[in-house]
């Protein structure tokens, strides 16, 4: 992949995959890398704030959909853990997000009940004035 590879790429993506703002534990993440070259998806297995850093970073473990599977613990930011940023580990851009497996459930559309013959009881009432 092209330095600018990965931004195309990601910006693709989010046209066609719904994405998280956030990430969690139990989320399932989208990984891109660009050498090796690589698009996974991941399982968050933990988060935990590195308290020994001033700003906000994360220990996030992850278990990657390979074979075999991988278990790894990345070290990130906010903003990279949520898409909002793509970084560098070893010199080699990375694109870590949560995506969405299940929309959100709307809620059941109310129902006209049907009368025997067919017509909705709307249909059966009259305005008397």
């Amino acid at each position: 992949m092209e330095t600018n590879n990965i931004e195309k790429l990601v910006e693709q993506l989010r046209s066609i995959i719904p994405f998280k703002e956030g990430t969690e534990k139990g989320d399932i993440v989208l990984v891109i890398a660009q050498d090796p070259r690589l698009i996974l998806y991941g399982l968050v297995t933990s988060v935990e704030q590195d308290k020994t850093r001033k700003d906000e970073w994360w220990h996030v473990g992850v278990t990657f959909f390979t074979i075999p599977l991988q278990k790894v613990i990345w070290t990130l930011r906010t903003a990279q853990m949520t898409g909002r940023e793509i970084f560098t580990m070893g010199g080699e851009k990375r694109f870590f997000q949560a995506v969405v497996l299940v929309e959100p459930a709307q809620p059941p559309k109310e129902k006209m009940p049907i009368q025997t013959d067919g017509t909705s009881r709307k249909a059966m009432m009259k305005r008397i004035k």
